[in-house]
């Protein structure tokens, strides 16, 4: 776990201030929402590119997935309690930062693993959250057609993020339950989306047993923004880019160059290096700790994901900063695949 200090340090520290704040209230909802956000962004301008480790993770990916249902189930407790309202709502807005970049992050690294159970915990993490489905869309889809019209999870040039949204959450739906009907020899309801519903009505039920209806309102009304924010990563790290088609009418194998990268190293650590995007879609069975970052090959985003996730919530500035950067990519792309002009005799 020393090799893994910084991620322990930036995934662990804000749930020990929700958990305190489902049981005190007062300074402690606060103060996680400061963790997750001024404090990363602080730390961040350290500028330092978190080393890479031969480590795999796996036990920091399985204490954090365990960790997951414990805060959800505090927190739906936590909603029929006696702590006023302002507390109430400072703790959904710390829960929802959390799940929505810390719990998305690592169940991601869970439905990746080749463990089976390590993936059922991933499966189940999203599941709690409402968002079951993103477990198959993500893995059958996605990671088959991302940088492609066919991915409802790529963001296409020019599109704002609230247009986006809808598209990609019915579009990430609707794909998966495909690939899966495939998979499954055509059921209508394959065996893992029977799990995704079951998942999330006992999700909302224990919620309601723990926390009666305020319970089920906040794991709602926290799983909903969780949603949002992961929704958010797939909008920043893929937009506007697009594998090239190829001379016999096939897409370019995807690579390095399809994902905009963050190379900011707390808030690597605290979504364990989801912002190394390019590396983990180049090889997604790597751990966490091992995804490399690469300047010259991988498109930079300018800021840290956190901070270009909220720009992205006002198409108009996101479009004025991020579009001369996608056209920039694809001319320097063009030029890069352009044949060498023949030698003058």
């Amino acid at each position: 776990m020393l090799r893994l200090l910084p991620f322990v340090v930036a995934t662990c520290t804000p749930a020990g201030l929700l958990l305190a704040a489902c049981v005190f209230g007062g300074v402690w909802a606060g103060s996680a929402i400061l963790a997750i956000t001024a404090v990363v962004f602080s730390l961040d301008k350290i500028g330092r590119v978190a080393p890479i480790s031969d480590a795999n993770g796996h036990r920091l990916s399985v204490v954090l997935g365990v960790l997951h249902f414990i805060l959800l189930g505090a927190a739906a407790w936590a909603m029929n309690g006696p702590l006023p309202l302002l507390d109430k709502v400072l703790l959904i807005v710390g829960c929802g930062l959390y799940f929505g970049q810390i719990s998305n992050a690592n169940a991601h690294e869970l439905i990746h693993r080749a463990d089976r159970w390590a993936f059922r915990l991933g499966a189940a993490n999203y599941a709690s959250l409402l968002f079951g489905h993103h477990t198959s869309a993500h893995r059958l889809v996605h990671h088959v057609h991302a940088a492609t019209p066919k991915d409802p999870a790529t963001a296409r040039g020019g599109e704002g993020f609230w247009a986006y949204l809808p598209r990609t959450w019915v579009g990430s739906f609707r794909a998966g339950l495909r690939a899966e009907r495939q998979r499954y020899a055509g059921v209508r309801w394959p065996a893992p989306y029977v799990g995704y519903i079951a998942g999330a009505i006992i999700t909302l039920a224990v919620a309601f047993t723990l926390g009666g209806v305020s319970g089920v309102a906040g794991v709602t009304v926290i799983a909903v923004y969780a949603q949002i924010q992961l929704m958010l990563s797939d909008y920043v790290q893929h937009y506007g880019l697009e594998r090239q088609m190829q001379a016999d009418g096939s897409r370019e194998k995807m690579g390095p160059q399809h994902s905009w990268n963050a190379p900011h190293w707390y808030s690597s650590a605290m979504m364990l290096n989801a912002p190394r995007h390019s590396a983990h879609h180049t090889q997604p069975g790597r751990a966490f700790p091992q995804l490399e970052l690469d300047a010259e090959t991988m498109p930079m985003l300018p800021r840290s994901l956190p901070v270009m996730g909220m720009i992205a919530l006002v198409p108009s500035l996101w479009r004025r900063i991020m579009d001369q950067r996608v056209a920039a990519w694809r001319k320097r792309r063009s030029v890069e695949n352009s044949p060498l002009e023949p030698a003058t005799p």
